[in-house]
């Protein structure tokens, strides 16, 4: 798998007018001025989001696993060496019995000589000569001063262990480059989701903006006309009241709208501005684009590419893989050695008197019995493939009644819009029509503020609806995995059909130039 390929990603967007500065010595964008599009929101959001820079970091840490894993297979090549000093008088205590060749004195009864007869041998003397010897031998030679040179080459010849281990850190890399993909396509839904929520609380500031001026001209209209003599002070203080109660509202959507940014800050790893608040400026617009697929098809869609599954299904390969470890307890395994030794001799005290040779062997254990504990671990790994089987059936029924519930709210946001459209221009007629009456004196005011009332509540869920319409359509391409497109350059062993290698094409219709990493960066619509 390719080494950090979002950073070609990200050198291939466009800004615009929009000014990025960077920290010192990392390609990291701290602060963004000015105006910025959804598309760039995305790219920033690739190229350092928290959750994303951490998903690449564990992809090298199962690098660094596949490693360690695979040099159980390989030779391994050891030198040691040692210098051993020891106080003269541990010699003087007998120590140098213990380091020197054992002379054995065998007694003969009789200075030798038995008449003719053979001579009797005294074996326990002799056994207890051989018992004194016997002992450490951690010096080489008689002198207080011993050394030791080992070059040795260690090579596992048989452990059916080591391969399925193998097989499990190529599988947990796999697994973590699928993480990765279904981090970025959460990311990129979150992206698009909090920057829909900015325009929609920009546009309900200037829903409530209309209508407090609304008030505020309504209630100089019936200061001017309760001065006249024509109103009583009553509709004075109605209006007042009206303009008192709008005004929290529009504080609230100024709120609504400063925290819709810092979130949006936040996804994008961005700092706080000079003031605490974000500088950028959010650009776009609540358009209503269909997607041409049928329910049938979002399913099967998502089935084939959500990288969410394709985890799942890793952790079955990686349960098999297991099994085939722990059942390799009732397998021997064996070692084969080799090398060349140098040291000091062992017949003289003088360091530069030494001997040296190669050796080598082979070792090799079988755990005949182990009190069950091999069987134990089988059925553990066993266990676990059962439920990694499980997970995987319930992530299916998972990510179907994702698409279902977006697929759903889709087509209720559209009716929704469709009515509200139709609402709103009837709210509109209705208001102007009550102020002509209420101009005319055949209108009450009463009738004015209800018409108002009704154009506001008319304008915000007509947006509302918009905006939600937009958030589910980030959903649903989030949860059919089609916001981003990937070359699948290995072949899952447990998808139904292999995914073909794409090139990524944008919303706006330029295609994006593809990286040259085996694994290429994904490229939002």
């Amino acid at each position: 798998m390719n080494r950090f390929f979002l950073a070609a990603l990200a050198a291939t967007s466009v800004l615009g007018t929009t000014v990025f500065g960077a920290r010192e010595g990392t390609g990291a964008i701290h602060v963004i001025t000015g105006d910025l599009t959804i598309d760039q929101a995305v790219q920033a959001a690739l190229r350092q989001n928290p959750d994303i820079l951490k998903q690449l970091q564990e992809i090298e840490r199962t690098k660094g696993q596949i490693i360690e894993v695979r040099a159980e297979a390989l030779p391994h090549l050891t030198f040691t060496g040692s210098f051993n000093q020891e106080d003269s008088r541990l010699l003087e205590k007998g120590s140098q019995s213990s380091t020197t060749p054992a002379i054995v004195v065998i007694p003969v009864p009789g200075g030798g000589s038995s008449g003719g007869k053979a001579p009797t041998l005294d074996f326990s003397s002799i056994e207890k000569q051989l018992a004194q010897s016997s002992g450490d031998n951690t010096r080489t030679g008689p002198g207080d001063k011993s050394y030791k040179l080992d070059l040795q080459v260690t090579q596992k010849l048989y452990d059916a262990s080591v391969f399925p281990a193998i097989r499990i850190a190529k599988f947990t890399d796999d697994s973590s480059y699928y993480q990765l993909r279904d981090t970025i396509d959460r990311t990129v839904a979150a992206v698009r989701t909090e920057f829909y929520n900015v325009i929609l609380t920009r546009a309900l500031i200037k829903v409530q903006e209309e209508s407090v001026q609304l008030l505020t001209d309504q209630l100089k209209d019936q200061q001017n006309r309760f001065d006249a003599g024509t109103v009583p002070r009553f509709n004075v203080l109605r209006a007042e009241v009206e303009l008192a109660n709008q005004q929290p509202q529009l504080i609230s959507a100024r709120n609504n709208y400063l925290i819709a940014m810092l979130q949006l800050a936040r996804t994008l790893g961005l700092e706080p501005g000079p003031r605490g608040k974000p500088t950028f400026n959010c650009v776009g617009q609540f358009d209503v684009s269909e997607r041409p697929m049928s329910l049938t098809q979002a399913l099967e869609i998502a089935r084939e590419r959500r990288a969410f599954l394709k985890v799942q299904r890793q952790q079955i390969l990686i349960a098999k893989e297991t099994i085939k470890v722990q059942l390799a307890g009732y397998k021997p395994t064996l070692d084969a050695t080799a090398g060349y030794e140098l040291r000091n001799s062992s017949l003289t005290d003088q360091l530069d008197k030494t001997v040296d040779g190669w050796f080598y062997g082979i070792t090799g254990t079988w755990n005949i019995f182990d009190g069950g504990q091999t069987y134990g671990r089988v059925k553990q790994a066993r266990a676990q493939l059962e439920t990694a089987k499980i997970n995987y059936d319930d992530s299916v029924l998972q990510v179907e009644l994702e698409v279902q519930q977006a697929y759903a709210n889709l087509a209720a946001d559209r009716e929704v819009i469709r009515s509200q459209q139709k609402n709103v221009e009837q709210a509109t007629e209705a208001l102007r029509l009550a102020n002509e009456r209420f101009s005319a004196g055949a209108g009450t005011q009463l009738d004015v503020l209800d018409a108002r009332v009704a154009l506001t509540q008319a304008q915000t869920t007509e947006i509302q609806a918009r905006a939600s319409y937009n958030t589910e359509l980030a959903e649903f391409d989030r949860v059919t995995a089609t916001d981003t497109v990937y070359a699948e350059m290995f072949k899952d062993p447990l998808a139904r059909t292999a995914a073909k290698p794409t090139v990524v094409v944008k919303r706006t219709g330029s295609t994006a130039k593809k990286p040259e990493n085996p694994r290429p960066a994904p490229q939002s619509h």
